[in-house]
């Protein structure tokens, strides 16, 4: 497709998908590995965050409670180190996956650098000085291109948690073979460094991010984008006017266009990705309850 006034020609709608908006189609934005990697990455942080609450504040009624719930402290540990290794998984495949597409699309550079890159760049500066002027109302609404700034954020704050979280849980783990390497003080300051930013990696996800990606107006309840792997046209060109832009002008936009998505993925979507956010809004109402009393 060579031109703006054009557009990929509407796919029949199939049996058991959802139809695409009046006047637009669908473009594919997540693989299904992808797509199964967010779910499985959902999963243990909750896993996490539900078993290491009770210890953190084992001191407060709730705590015990929530510990029974999940088999006893013995049982929540378990499923605690469950989570961590899926998720280390989930992170060294993530890892393993990015090079090599950058080797088989021989453009390791696209990693670092490009519309596709998650590595911010000094668009994103703009992007941020614009979206303020827009808070304040004075300045237009900012338009993106494929990845956003907070999202880049929330991105990287990943590496940041598996170094600080994940590296002090690993001498919590195993503490007689670290304890052959390392001063016994060093226990005390994992454990300190592992609660505490354990607990503002949860704050953030269950507040900031859930925000970004489900609560603002025009996501609200929930995107399920990260679900079904589909944008809608009309998304697309409202979120990210950049990337709709550029795609058109590469001509490549036709050969991102994809079927609407399954009622299975979005009821899958809902489920999940519901059943999330409700447990990391009470994860949060209990934070907030136990530093307050």
């Amino acid at each position: 497709m060579s031109s703006v006034g054009k557009s990929p020609t509407t796919p029949s709608t199939a049996r058991g998908t959802v139809p695409p908006p009046a006047g637009g189609h669908y473009y594919r934005r997540f693989t299904r590995v992808e797509r199964i990697m967010h779910a499985l990455l959902m999963l243990s942080f909750v896993g996490l965050a539900l078993t290491g609450l009770p210890l953190l504040f084992s001191d407060k009624p709730w705590a015990s409670v929530l510990a029974r719930i999940l088999g006893g402290f013995q049982a929540a540990g378990v499923i605690h180190r469950t989570c961590a290794f899926v998720m280390l998984v989930l992170f060294a495949s993530h890892i393993i996956a990015v090079v090599r597409r950058g080797i088989a699309n021989k453009d390791l550079v696209g990693i670092l650098w490009g519309p596709d890159s998650m590595v911010p760049q000094p668009q994103d500066a703009v992007d941020i000085y614009n979206h303020f002027k827009w808070f304040l109302g004075v300045g237009p609404r900012p338009q993106f291109d494929r990845w956003t700034y907070w999202e880049k954020f929330d991105y990287w704050a990943v590496f940041w948690g598996m170094a600080i979280i994940g590296g002090s849980g690993f001498l919590l783990w195993f503490p007689v073979f670290f304890a052959k390497l390392l001063p016994g003080w060093m226990f005390n300051i994992a454990t300190l460094v592992h609660g505490e930013e354990a607990l503002l990696a949860v704050g953030f996800i269950f507040t900031i991010h859930f925000f970004n990606g489900h609560l603002r107006p025009e996501k609200f309840p929930m995107d399920t984008v990260v679900f079904t792997g589909r944008i809608s046209e009309h998304e697309l060109k409202h979120e990210r006017a950049v990337e709709y832009a550029r795609l058109i002008r590469e001509g490549t936009l036709a050969a991102q266009e994809a079927p609407p998505p399954t009622l299975e993925s979005r009821a899958f979507g809902w489920f999940v990705g519901g059943g999330t956010l409700l447990l990391g809004i009470v994860a949060i109402i209990l934070i907030v309850y136990s530093v307050l009393h």
